[in-house]
């Protein structure tokens, strides 16, 4: 095991250092110089920074709290993917590995049930050894009924404009915490969503999450101003009670297993 520092910066004047240790394999990368993201986008709400801001403040590393191993889905559960098939998916060509991860390929994936208000549990890893920074690292995510995403990205020793990190609302909201843990190890995601209401073409309620990163509070009881939208202010559209929830392929071989659904049991919302 060897020791190494990881130089996360909160603001522009202060500085927070965290040591870990970890397997020789996931080794840090040359210091990073730079965070990827843009100054020339629309100004969030709190009117501080702009959509995908570099300048944002990274969240501070908290250290996780989940061991890599399957967790087992509860009596209510419905098991979408075990590591046998892809019935439960619709795109068959995301090969499945001898351990029991499918790995992200061409076209995305999409389950075949649709879904609404839900408990969602996965996990997922990105492979060790991936060259360069930012959105290269392992780029994929969520997208609960096909529009509202959490990312997924490997934010080990990577930094990026934070509402693009791990467990943010996609061009959103920044996640509470940076939980990650090393490339190269599966990481655990609990997501519970309650969806958004439309009434006659008009928003009633707005969509809410509340998000777990290996077992460590990202995202608390959030709201979803809108579809997920790149570099542009997310909006609103009128959609079905029910949709598909997609997992993202953005040219990175991330890896998905242990994938269950189960009943929403958290309130959410105002």
């Amino acid at each position: 095991m060897n020791k190494i520092s990881c130089l996360i910066a909160m603001t522009g004047l202060v500085a927070v250092t965290v040591v870990a240790e970890v397997p020789a394999k996931n080794e840090r990368q040359p210091e990073q110089k730079n965070i990827d993201g843009y100054t020339n986008t629309p100004m969030q709400p709190c009117g501080k920074w702009h959509v995908h801001d570099p300048n944002r403040p990274q969240p501070k590393v908290a250290k996780p709290k989940y061991d890599g191993k399957p967790v087992k889905a509860p009596k209510d559960a419905k098991v979408l993917f075990d590591g046998s098939n892809l019935d439960q998916f619709t795109n068959k060509g995301w090969k499945i590995g001898d351990d029991g991860g499918m790995t992200a390929a061409k076209g995305g994936q999409k389950s075949v049930e649709k879904f609404g208000d839900m408990y969602l549990h996965f996990e997922w890893m990105v492979p060790a050894g991936l060259k360069g920074f930012g959105q290269k690292q392992g780029n994929s995510g969520v997208f609960l009924m096909d529009r509202y995403e959490i990312q997924v990205l490997n934010c080990w020793a990577n930094r990026t404009y934070p509402d693009g990190m791990t467990g943010a609302l996609y061009g959103q909201t920044p996640p509470l915490v940076n939980a990650c843990r090393p490339a190269g190890e599966w990481q655990s995601y609990d997501i519970h969503f309650k969806a958004p209401v439309f009434k006659e073409g008009k928003l009633v309620s707005s969509a809410y999450v509340t998000v777990y990163l290996n077992n460590v509070l990202v995202q608390d009881n959030t709201e979803y101003r809108g579809a997920t939208a790149w570099r542009r202010l997310p909006k609103y559209k009128p959609h079905e009670a029910t949709a598909q929830f997609s997992l993202q392929y953005h040219g990175n071989p991330v890896r998905y297993r242990n994938i269950w659904v189960a009943p929403l049991k958290l309130k959410l919302g105002k």
